[in-house]
Formats: C-alpha cells, structure tokens, sequence
C-alpha cells in the first residue's frame, strides 16, 4: 500500500478534525489526565482513521458502483489490507487510551471504538447512520473528560448535534440532497453553535459563585472579570462557526438534488467541527488550545486540496 492511497483510503485530512473532541473534553473537565493529556487526542485520531479504513472496506462494493475511484475498487489497495489497517489502528487507539488515563480510559474507549466498527459494518447503511455517528463524537469528548461526564456534557452534546447534521447531509454526496436532510444539517449546526454559546456562559458563571461565597462582592467582581474574556473568546468562536458551516449548509437547502453542493456543504461540516472545537475549549478557558485548534482548519483546507476529506 503507498503511503498516497493510504492517505486517500483513511481520508487524512479528516483526521485533524479529531483532536480537538478530547481537548474540548479535557478542557472542560480540568484536564484530569494531567501530563498524560496528550495520550488522549492521539487515541482519537486512530480511532477515527480507523473508522476511515473500516469504512471503505464495508463499502468497497457499493464504491465500486458510485465512487470507482476510491482506492479499494480502483485496485490500488486490497480489501483485507484496509481491515487490517482499520483493526490496527483500532488496538493502537485503546492502548494510547490506556496510556492517558487506564481503566477510567478505556471505560469510554472502548464503546467508543465498539460504535466505530457498529457504525461502518451495519448502521451506516440504515436510519441509525447519522444516530450512532454522534454518538462517536459524543464519547469522543468523553474520553477526555476522564470519568467527569457531567463536566463535558455539553460540549459532548454540541459535537453529537453538529455530526448528526452532517452525517444526515453526506448521504446526498452522490445523488443530492433532499431540502429535509439539508435542513437537518443547519439546524444541527445553530444547535450547536448555541450549545457552544451556552457553555461559554455557564462557565463564566461559575468562578463568579464561588468568588461571592469565598471573599465577598470585590472577589465576586474579579472572578467575574477573569471569566468574561474566556466566554466572549467562546462566544465569538461560535459565531464564526456557525457562519463557516452554516452558509454552505444554506446553499444546499437552496440547491436541492445537488449532489455538488451537498459534498460542499459536508466538506465544510467536516473541517468546520475544529471551529466548533475551538468554541467549546475557548468558552472553557483555555484560549491556547482554542487557538491552536483554529490554527488546524486552513490546514485542514488545504490538505483537503491534495486528500478528499469525504
């Protein structure tokens, strides 16, 4: 296999889109692996390039009528080459999560990665397509979040509500669109954004609580000011995803049946999920990661240029 139809087979330039799941998570939650925190984000990306290569093997026939192209029936990659990448790439993920945080780790990872391989081998192909690939986003968050569920529920929600909207969208990629699927996908991407928004919010809220509890009205005014910066930073962050996934979202409303502006609209969903990740770890208060997660949608742009990332 060349490392180029690896690359196209595992759509690699998708596979920046999942970092920031876990550090939205971790951030949210008080980053509970410490030093180990780096074990988690690295745990998602083989999941996901592992659902990637799953994916075009559980395909490979139906890709042989609609997408010739793709590296399984155009005969550059054999099938059973692409389930064993998928199946190492699987046990390469749940040992890196064992890395970041043991038993408490592997307790999401694990179903993570059990979704992954339901979802290529039989769900795609039925309703619950678009239900069990938000859930994969969801525990992807999760598995961050280190046991802390309730600390990164919304962020887990906004990713699960955002991939749903573009799941339901991607099916219109060959044949277009129906206006129901396209609108499923914008009002995926408003939930989101607002759920992002509302994250932000409540979490500037909460260092004012505990200032007033602890040293009176000057504290409570300080905490107060030291969580503005990190829920506008969210804020604003929202918005501007909300606009980079949304118009292309619009459009296919507008074109309906047209299966070009849908694979567009499903592109932009896809590197647009980094934007939304930058929402949530910003309205977390941690503005470095957000900014480093924003630094990764150009190039998730341009990789996009060489690797379809659908």
């Amino acid at each position: 296999m060349r490392a180029r139809d690896a690359a196209e087979l595992v759509r690699l330039p998708a596979a920046l889109t999942a970092p920031g799941d876990s550090l939205a998570g971790a951030a949210a939650a008080g980053w509970p692996y410490g030093r180990r925190s780096w074990a988690a984000p690295a745990a998602s990306v083989c999941l996901y390039l592992a659902g990637m290569a799953l994916n075009d093997f559980a395909d490979c026939d139906l890709d042989a009528r609609e997408r010739p192209e793709r590296p399984i029936p155009s005969g550059r990659v054999d099938a059973f080459e692409a389930l064993g990448l998928a199946t190492a790439l699987t046990g390469a993920g749940l040992g890196l999560a064992a890395v970041a945080g043991g038993r408490r780790a592997l307790r999401v990872a694990v179903p993570l990665a059990g979704t992954v391989w339901a979802y290529d081998l039989w769900a795609q192909r039925t309703a619950a397509g678009p239900a069990f690939m938000a859930a994969a986003r969801g525990l992807d968050v999760l598995l961050g979040a280190g046991g802390h569920a309730s600390a990164a529920a919304v962020p887990a929600l906004a990713m699960a509500t955002h991939t749903a909207g573009v799941t339901t969208l991607s099916r219109g990629e060959v044949h277009g669109a129906p206006r129901a699927a396209a609108l499923a996908a914008v009002a995926g991407t408003a939930t989101a954004a607002g759920l992002a928004t509302l994250g932000a919010l409540r979490a500037a809220r909460g260092p004012a609580a505990g200032g007033a509890a602890a040293a009176g009205r000057l504290r409570r005014l300080a905490g107060r000011a030291r969580a503005a910066a990190p829920a506008g930073g969210g804020v604003v962050a929202a918005v501007v995803y909300a606009r980079s996934v949304g118009r292309p979202q619009l459009a296919a409303v507008r074109a309906v049946g047209d299966a070009r502006a849908a694979r567009g609209a499903t592109g932009a969903g896809v590197r647009g999920g980094i934007g939304l990740q930058a929402a949530l770890a910003a309205g977390a208060g941690a503005p470095a990661v957000a900014a480093a997660l924003s630094a990764l949608g150009p190039l998730a742009r341009l990789a996009s240029r060489k690797v379809s990332p659908t």
